[in-house]
């Protein structure tokens, strides 16, 4: 399972997820990829996306946690991130002392 969730998707790329993933809101995509098309669709995005777009991507992987998270691009201005800690991939919230 995919999950990739990108700010302001271009409607050539929108058009070239929606052939592997369904759009349940908008910016949202769901899928269910093996890792080859996985790979090709995130360096497909890479290569056309224009410099401001920015998603973030949850899968399925074999490891303890069960799914990995790649983040591409800028992605909201939140200032969330995604860190890893002792091999546990979490989502860090902004440093409030900075």
């Amino acid at each position: 399972m995919t999950v990739l969730v990108a700010n302001d998707v271009p409607p050539s790329i929108r058009g070239h997820l929606k052939r592997w993933f369904v759009e349940p809101r908008p910016n949202v995509f769901v899928g269910t990829l093996n890792k080859r098309t996985h790979d090709n669709v995130i360096r497909y995005i890479q290569r056309n996306a224009p410099l401001s777009f920015g998603f973030i991507c949850i899968s399925s992987s074999p490891n303890c946690q069960g799914y990995t998270i790649e983040r591409f691009g800028h992605y909201g201005v939140s200032g969330w991130d995604a860190v890893e800690f002792s091999g546990i991939q979490l989502v860090a919230p902004p440093n409030e002392n900075n």
